[in-house]
């Protein structure tokens, strides 16, 4: 028997697009902001991130969850 789950998943689409909207580039948030290459890699390969990352995010663009994560039931 074969099951098939549908898969939910976080994405990081309106976080790109606040950052475009908001003047702010990555090498910025790697320089100033001392963000990790790492977490934006991450974001870019649709992996996890920590929900302490999502609250800086969230601190230093001045901008609420919904502009940096969405869900998508796929």
């Amino acid at each position: 028997m074969t099951i098939l789950y549908n898969i939910k998943m976080i994405v990081y689409d309106p976080f790109w697009a606040t950052l475009k909207a908001k003047g702010i580039s990555t090498y910025t948030l790697i320089n100033k902001y001392n963000i990790s290459s790492g977490t934006l890699d991450r974001m870019r390969k649709g992996k996890g991130i920590s929900t302490l990352k999502i609250d800086d995010f969230c601190r230093i663009l001045d901008c609420r969850i919904e502009d940096i994560i969405e869900y998508k039931n796929d």
